[in-house]
């Protein structure tokens, strides 16, 4: 994997800050020394220099001044009209603003950082640290993915988006996770519910995962062509499917998926 050479400087060293850093560091895309992290909180900043030996003590000039990436991990309700003013005077124009702000668009973010500057809106995914799972970017009309590849490749894959689809995305894809470990729990407990031992029924749950991921991206079959496949006339898996089907379970879930991109977007208009 390609591995990021400049400076990066963290504006916020909350949960996800601290993901990205940890992710970066564990697969070698950064280097503790290119690691600069400001925080309003001396705790985490202490926690952040204690784990990651990461730079916690320049001043924000400072850490700007160096930066080729500032990445902006504030909360949507912070002061992103004094952090803009900050990054205007002391960083350097060509500096990439990576903001992982929920809510906040490119087109706000032009106006506290300056539209001029690269700017690149990232919504990264939770499951940094597998390698898994895809951020979705979009960029304004200065930036470009090669300036950022190398820095969110170490924390996942990545999709270049329309910043039209970033709410779909958010609702779809980065609480995704969220209906996989819903549907694993549910199905766990449905095999103890049937007599399995929970540890038994646990394993096997993480199997049948696992291989089925494996099977559809082996095969290229469509899942339906799978459980053509699986499931004979009349058989066991058939009559599993049919109460399945009675429980309203793919509908259930695109609620669940259509409510998370409802609550995005009511959030984006609050900003």
């Amino acid at each position: 994997m390609e591995v990021s050479k400049g400076k990066i400087h963290f504006i916020g060293g909350g949960q996800m800050a601290e993901a990205i850093i940890r992710a970066c560091l564990a697969g070698g895309t950064l280097a503790a020394g290119q690691i600069s992290v400001s925080d309003i909180n001396e705790g985490r900043l202490g926690l952040l220099k204690a784990k990651y030996n990461a730079d916690t003590e320049s001043a924000q000039e400072e850490a700007l001044s160096g930066a080729e990436l500032i990445v902006i991990a504030v909360r949507p309700q912070d002061d992103l009209a004094a952090l803009g003013a900050q990054v205007r005077e002391y960083a350097a124009p060509s500096a990439v603003i990576v903001s992982i702000v929920a809510g906040v668009t490119i087109a706000q973010l032009g106006d506290y950082f300056g539209a001029e500057r690269p700017i690149v809106r990232v919504i990264p995914n939770t499951l940094t640290d597998t390698g898994y799972g895809y951020s979705g970017v979009a960029l304004n009309a200065a930036a470009t993915l090669e300036q950022v590849e190398a820095f969110l490749l170490g924390f996942g894959k990545v999709q270049v988006l329309d910043e039209s689809y970033i709410d779909i995305f958010t609702g779809f894809g980065v609480a995704g996770p969220n209906y996989i470990y819903y549907f694993i729990e549910s199905f766990t407990d449905a095999g103890v519910l049937a007599g399995l031992p929970r540890e038994q029924a646990w394993k096997v749950a993480l199997e049948n995962m696992l291989g089925a991921v494996a099977m559809l991206q082996q095969t290229g079959l469509h899942p339906r062509q799978l459980l053509d496949i699986n499931n004979s006339p009349g058989g066991v898996g058939m009559h599993g499917l049919y109460e399945l089907n009675n429980s309203d379970f793919a509908a259930g879930l695109q609620r669940s998926v259509l409510a998370a991109v409802k609550r995005t977007t009511e959030l984006g208009v609050k900003k």
